[in-house]
């Protein structure tokens, strides 16, 4: 990694540090450490995801016109300021507002780091790139997740305090090493034209995007990944393990460090599988073995084993889906990056990251209900979205270009071009 890259790279797990220190006691910082209800925590909750959704759409113009730069920095100062009014946030109005402004900030910080990414690599370089920076970004949330849960204490206000001055502190400090970086010109981003399709589409912007038909193929197939796994992390799936396996909630936290652990410990190994096979088999692959995982959660709820073979059936559970996201982080976002125009690279990664945010607003919505009451009906389905995960990865596979689909095509022939055979010399006597 060159400079920048380093300097990008220690920003965003330094963030996803500080963001480890508080996402997990939010709701019951909200609800009983305020003292403000249920209810109250559930619509700061509601908040949170809603100002992402907002601030989404308006985010990637702003990146093409004015650089990633100025976006993460600005990102980084609001959800500072976000961060510290939660953490003195004493009223229903002062805790939703502040709710907002974390929000908002945290969400266009995604593409605006994204961008700084692909400006700062090239398609030999990219994916190793956003590996490093989903293995730091988990890194760092285990970490902050893993020191704050020694530091919070229900009884003491205060403690949560520190830890939103922890979390502010920390964006504050993505924002300095951000603002130290040098940028290659937008030009060298990538090299990608806008297909024929999209150039007719005419406007520019979102229609553009839309016409783009890969790219909306890897967006629909970006909300079922996201709907399948994250969305059901602290939702359904959890509701599933306590309702139907049993699970003791203790558990869920021990799931969810072995789904990290996973992720930290296989994240390079699979990388040398990964880069050089086509991403979309990869993303298919991914797609079967959160179908083995989803049927491992079926025993652990619907099976006649013991009780701990529940639990450890349940833990395997999140543990596979861990592998499946290491599989994913050096495939998905470096294709979005690879896909993009070179002078949309910031409507495309903000556009992407908007699906990811639905996807994590309807999969607690529609699967916390369904994993809670409807066991066998859940594991079902999601079972299907999994393998669905599959099929239209492989769909997907037939609009990219052999390159898009296998970075290292382009390696290969670069070094082929290379080697030529000296011309030969006619000596003149």
């Amino acid at each position: 990694m060159g400079a920048a890259m380093r300097r990008i790279q220690a920003g965003n797990a330094l963030s996803a540090f500080g963001l480890g220190f508080t996402v997990p006691y939010l709701y019951v910082y909200v609800a009983q450490v305020r003292d403000l209800g249920a209810s109250t925590a559930g619509a700061v909750l509601a908040v949170f995801a809603m100002a992402a959704l907002v601030a989404l759409p308006f985010t990637g113009r702003v990146i093409d016109r004015r650089g990633p730069l100025p976006v993460v920095v600005g990102g980084a100062v609001l959800a500072a300021v976000g961060a510290v009014g939660m953490g003195v946030a004493a009223t229903v109005p002062a805790a939703v507002f502040s709710a907002a402004l974390l929000g908002a900030g945290t969400a266009v910080m995604q593409p605006a780091l994204a961008t700084m990414i692909v400006w700062c690599s090239d398609p030999s370089t990219r994916t190793r790139a956003f590996a490093t920076q989903f293995f730091l970004q988990n890194l760092g949330l285990g970490l902050g997740g893993l020191i704050g849960g020694q530091l919070v204490d229900v009884n003491r206000p205060g403690s949560f305090t520190l830890l939103f001055g922890i979390e502010a502190a920390m964006f504050l400090v993505l924002a300095a090493v951000a603002g130290t970086v040098k940028l290659p010109r937008t030009s060298s981003a990538s090299s990608s034209a806008l297909p024929e399709e999209a150039a007719g589409a005419g406007g520019g912007g979102l229609r553009a995007l839309l016409g783009h038909r890969a790219m909306v193929q890897l967006c629909v197939l970006g909300f079922v990944l996201f709907f399948a796994c994250y969305g059901q992390f602290e939702s359904g799936l959890a509701a599933y393990g306590t309702e139907a396996a049993g699970i003791d909630p203790s558990t869920l936290g021990i799931a969810l460090a072995a789904n990290t652990a996973v992720i930290v410990v296989a994240q390079f190994v699979v990388l040398r599988l990964v880069e050089r096979r086509r991403r979309s088999r990869v993303i298919a692959s991914v797609g079967l073995i959160w179908a083995l995982a989803w049927i491992i959660a079926g025993y652990a709820g619907l099976g006649h084993g013991s009780q701990t073979m529940a639990t450890a059936a349940f833990i395997s559970t999140y543990a596979l889906f861990g592998l499946g996201e290491s599989m994913l982080s050096p495939t998905v976002a470096p294709l979005v990056a690879d896909l993009a125009p070179g002078e949309m690279v910031g409507q495309y990664n903000a556009a992407f990251a908007l699906v990811k945010q639905l996807a994590l607003a309807v999969g607690p919505a529609v699967g916390g209900p369904m994993g809670a009451a409807l066991h066998g009906p859940y594991i079902v389905t999601f079972v299907l979205f999994s393998l669905g995960v599959s099929v239209l990865a492989l769909r997907l596979g037939r609009r990219l270009t052999p390159v898009q689909d296998q970075p290292s095509l382009a390696h290969q022939r670069s070094r082929v071009v290379a080697v030529h055979k000296p011309e030969t010399v006619t000596a003149a006597s």
